[in-house]
């Protein structure tokens, strides 16, 4: 697709499917998702499997592929929570920011996992798209320059490079819509 695409139109499925178990440290997780095509379900499978600082730069590098064609279009509402979570993670000195970003990505019991973790699913995509912006003009810790991700995510780059555009942002969506801490996504 060429131009913008509407983010929110998106987030209008209105199916939640509970996909599968997987042990993330002691805790069990289910994770849910919006409804999407076996193609996603299957790179958000894989993606899931990666480890909290893989997911961080893959997640990372998909921005990077879609930030030319996204225009957010949340609810007002959404991007005041989004902002909220997104101001109390910049306030924090890089360390922090990645530890915060880790602790979302893990569904880690910390107070930033569940306070993003209460967010509605437009919102956490928000939080994610403001957090990259910032890693892009130097308010937020970035991928190091010479990072370079490990072997094991070459197929999954290919798997997530043959989504079609709208496919790509439902993966970011549903991606984003999984991490942190709540009672929803426990």
């Amino acid at each position: 697709m060429v131009g913008s695409y509407d983010v929110e139109s998106v987030e209008q499925k209105p199916v939640i499917v509970r996909v599968f178990l997987r042990k993330q440290s002691e805790n069990i997780m289910t994770t849910s998702y919006f409804a999407a095509s076996d193609k996603v379900k299957k790179a958000i499978e894989t993606f899931q499997n990666f480890d909290v600082d893989t997911q961080l730069a893959l997640f990372w590098f998909g921005y990077l592929d879609l930030k030319e064609n996204l225009t957010p279009a949340n609810s007002p509402s959404s991007q005041t929570t989004a902002e909220a979570v997104f101001n109390r993670i910049i306030a924090m000195s890089h360390e922090e920011q990645l530890q915060a970003q880790r602790e979302i990505a893990g569904h880690a019991n910390s107070e930033i996992s569940q306070l993003y973790g209460g967010l509605d699913p437009s919102a956490k995509l928000d939080v994610w798209l403001r957090i990259s912006q910032a890693m892009e003009d130097g308010r937020a810790i970035p991928v190091p320059e010479d990072y370079k991700l490990p072997e094991n995510t070459k197929e999954f780059t290919q798997q997530v490079k043959s989504l079609e555009f709208e496919e790509r942002v439902e993966f970011s969506r549903n991606v984003a819509f999984s991490m942190g801490s709540s009672s929803a996504n426990n």
